[in-house]
């Protein structure tokens, strides 16, 4: 019976747990969901919610397609230099779905659980955009299972209220000087693996900021962060 219930963890055969909880971090229920939201305790994946404004989303957008992707692009470098800065990352995704429970949610997963933790922590005591951000613990750790194949292929009926993740891509190019300037950026501090000491590479970002901020678009974060000074503590979150 153990065996059974550990093979239908997570999946609809599942009564107990909610399965788009497990694939995709987030439900369309929320918390009046009939089956538990089991949150990791570790894990390599972390979420912030709806962060990603996409103006097309406006029915008063008067944007072109390449203006739109090269909005979406900002965004995209600002927060991949700011989230590697935080500890090396395998992945980050952005969600392009219009539900409320996927909408703008920016995943990311990194090599180490440890430092997805310390990006939660940190993340939580930041604006963005003038917005505060909401950050946890994710337990998608494939998104290949998580997001929309048929999406993928074009071919979705549902449109961006689609359960299952919609992502919107960077360009090719700005995806590959990212991967290459966080690459350099870790041969600049001496990382070799995971199995190096968290001390070290905490003292090495306090001596060196990275390439991070080389980012030829001025970043959000920065702006925030200095208006972030002037404001009272944000309430505390329920």
């Amino acid at each position: 019976m153990a065996d059974y219930l550990a093979s239908i963890y997570g999946t609809e055969k599942d009564k107990v747990n909610c399965s788009f909880y497990f694939k995709i971090g987030s439900c369309r229920h929320g918390d009046r969901c009939s089956r538990k939201h089991v949150k990791p305790t570790f894990t390599p994946t972390i979420l912030v919610r709806n962060v990603y404004k996409n103006p097309a989303h406006d029915p008063t957008c008067a944007m072109t397609e390449p203006e739109l992707q090269e909005h979406f692009d900002a965004f995209y470098e600002d927060w991949y230099r700011e989230l590697a800065m935080l500890g090396p990352l395998e992945e980050m995704h952005v969600c392009d779905n219009v539900g409320e429970h996927l909408v703008g949610n920016v995943y990311a997963r990194y090599k180490a659980e440890s430092d997805a933790a310390i990006a939660v922590d940190k993340l939580n005591d930041r604006y963005y955009a003038g917005f505060p951000l909401y950050a946890e613990l994710c337990p998608v750790t494939d998104f290949r299972e998580a997001c929309c194949r048929q999406h993928e292929d074009r071919m979705c009926n549902r449109g961006g209220f689609c359960n299952f993740m919609h992502l919107r891509h960077p360009t090719a190019d700005l995806r590959l000087e990212l991967h290459d300037a966080q690459k350099a950026m870790l041969k600049a501090k001496g990382f070799e693996g995971i199995g190096r000491s968290s001390t070290r590479r905490r003292s090495s970002r306090s001596r060196s900021r990275s390439p991070a901020r080389t980012s030829r678009r001025s970043s959000r974060w920065e702006e925030d962060d200095e208006a972030r000074r002037s404001r009272e503590p944000r309430e505390s979150r329920p």
